[in-house]
């Protein structure tokens, strides 16, 4: 008896990453696309093995207030998982922690109503805000992070900030407003925080 060939089995779907955020993800500043957070997130990724697309949700200026309106229609097609990375145009507009723990809460929780796992990234609020708004800030995200169980990224410039000054000018890491990171802090940025993304693959269930 012969046999025909076996049957091809359907390739595996590729995983998605939504990236909601705002300059920061967006890849404000920078000449060249490919240079900014999500084309070099999603390059470390395949370099790891990871089959993965990165959704750029990225929109300069944006709010937590913005990404909430946003998020809805982002999530259409449905992403397997999403970096939330806002808070720092509330910091620059000083607006109260209160109004960012509640619409970061309001997203995560759209997110763990459809099953979707989040990473949750944000940036210090500066001292010159003042302690008590400091610490207020300062703990959404890991307070957040232990409610929805998403993966924390307490400061996503860590890897910048850490840099000593003298060498953070060397090597040009920020971009000349000293807001944005330029191509090499960029990449910096990417090598401490691909691994943390790993984690975050790591709760995507296969068929979710």
């Amino acid at each position: 008896m012969l046999l025909g060939p076996a049957p091809a089995l359907p390739a595996a779907a590729q995983v998605s990453i939504l990236a909601l955020g705002d300059s920061l993800t967006q890849g404000y500043g920078l000449d060249n696309p490919q240079d900014g957070l999500v084309p070099q997130l999603q390059s470390w990724l395949r370099e790891h093995g990871q089959d993965v697309q990165v959704i750029n949700g990225g929109v300069s200026g944006d709010t937590t207030a913005g990404g909430l309106s946003r998020i809805d229609w982002l999530l259409t097609p449905r992403p397997d998982a999403v970096i939330v990375a806002l808070g720092g145009n509330d910091l620059l507009r000083g607006l109260p922690p209160r109004e960012a723990r509640s619409n970061l809460d309001a997203i995560l929780a759209k997110l763990q109503t459809q099953h979707i796992p989040a990473l949750i990234a944000g940036l210090p609020a500066p001292g010159n805000y003042g302690p008590d708004y400091q610490t207020e800030f300062d703990a959404i995200w890991p307070d957040l992070a232990q409610k929805y169980d998403a993966v924390l990224v307490p400061n996503l410039l860590q890897p910048i900030t850490d840099t000593p000054i003298e060498e953070r000018a060397k090597i040009d890491l920020m971009q000349p407003d000293n807001i944005h990171p330029s191509p090499a802090g960029v990449k910096k940025v990417i090598a401490a925080l691909g691994p943390k993304v790993l984690d975050l693959l790591a709760k995507v269930k296969p068929g979710n």
